[in-house]
Order: structure tokens, then sequence, then C-alpha cells
């Protein structure tokens, strides 16, 4: 009887509770006089498992050689108008095929997401492609964007630092150590697709079409971030 309601309980919850949210149910809401102990016994036992999110770790991988930009925008990230600060990170989601690495470039003032690209690696390749297709659907006028970024080793790499100066953008690199900077600029503001981070609520993720797939449809739940 007790498994029955602990299975009852787990199911309601979409999977998603463990064994102290069953057990505070149980005592909370069914009134049950039940030790967590012998919860977390019958859940082992029978397979039944919350759902945990793993401690992520950063993707910022610095190159203790490279010469970084200095600060441009030490966190004020109002502008007057379209073109004048652009900013770009690299997020990593897990999926039931692997995980995956977006890169994307957001315009600071429409909060636009004008330039993006997934991939299933960290390469340099991932965040020049995304910024060449900012570069094409803006075509900003030479030196008067900002593009700001951490000290990541893809954003101080030789090949992305090219395709600033070929496009005359001015680059900019965050304070060290300030995880606010770059999570305040790019990441809060685009609230990447919910494919990528509930890979057990929504399965099945294709990540090769998603390389492939247009940004309307690949940020479908967010939609209204993307433009030109």
């Amino acid at each position: 009887m007790l498994l029955k309601h602990i299975t009852t309980i787990h199911e309601e919850s979409r999977g998603t509770y463990g064994w102290p949210r069953v057990h505070a149910e149980l005592t909370l809401g069914l009134g049950q006089v039940v030790n967590h102990k012998r919860v977390a016994r019958l859940m082992r036992e029978a397979g039944i498992q919350g759902l945990y999110r793993r401690r992520r770790r950063g993707c910022t991988v610095r190159d203790p050689h490279a010469e970084p930009y200095a600060d441009l925008v030490d966190r004020d990230f109002t502008v007057d108008g379209p073109n004048e600060l652009w900013c770009t990170d690299i997020t990593e989601h897990p999926t039931e095929e692997g995980k995956v690495y977006c890169a994307a470039v957001l315009d600071a003032y429409s909060r636009r997401v004008v330039g993006w690209s997934i991939d299933d690696n960290m390469r340099t390749e991932l965040v020049t492609d995304a910024l060449g297709m900012a570069i094409t659907r803006r075509s900003p006028e030479p030196y008067s964007a900002i593009l700001h970024s951490d000290h990541g080793s893809q954003f101080t790499s030789w090949a992305f630092g090219r395709r600033l100066i070929d496009a005359g953008l001015v680059g900019s690199m965050g304070s060290i150590g300030d995880c606010y900077d770059c999570e305040t600029g790019v990441r809060r503001p685009v609230g990447l697709t919910r494919a990528y981070d509930w890979p057990f609520r929504c399965p099945g993720v294709d990540l090769s079409a998603a390389r492939a797939t247009p940004p309307s449809v690949a940020h479908r739940a967010g939609s209204d971030l993307i433009g030109a």
C-alpha cells in the first residue's frame, strides 16, 4: 500500500520528485507515519528516481597566453540604438543524444538574437559561425559596434579576433571571474529553448536537425527574441 502511494505521488509530479519530496507528501499531505529511510529504500528497490539537476561546470576555459580585450562595457548594457553593443556567450545543454553547445550573439538594444550556432563541441568554429551570421544579418558600420564576451579561449583565439577586425567590430571582454557579466548580457534574455534545458521533459531532441534548423523554429518557445 505504501509503495502504491509512493508511485502515485511520483507520477503526479511527472517523475520529478525524489524521496525527500515524496516523504514530505506522505507525511504532510497524506498524514502517513513513515520513516524517510524506508521511503528511500522502497523507491530504490522499485527503480523510482526523481529528477536532479546536475551541477554544471562553466563553459569558459581561458587561454593563459592570450591577450584579452579591455572591458568597454563594465556591466552597463544600456544603449541608445541597435548595432551599438552585441554580447556573445556559449551555453551547455544536456540532451538525450548528448551535450549541445549553443553560441549566441545578442543585440543589447533589442534583446534579440542576431546570430547563433549549435554543435556538439566548443571549438572556435562554434563562435565564429554565430558571429558570421550576426554580421551577415546586421551589416554594422565599421567600428560602430562593440562585441562583448568573456575570456574563453574561443573568443581570444586568432580566428575570432581576425573575424572581428575584418568586420570592423570593437572587441570587449568582461572582468575575470564575474559570472554575472555575460550571464546578464546574453543567457538570461535569450531564454534558450527548454527542449535543451529539460531533455527528460522533451525527449528526442535531434542534434543533427538542431544544427540545421532555422532560428524561428529552433527558438519557437522564445521566437520573439529572434530578429534581423
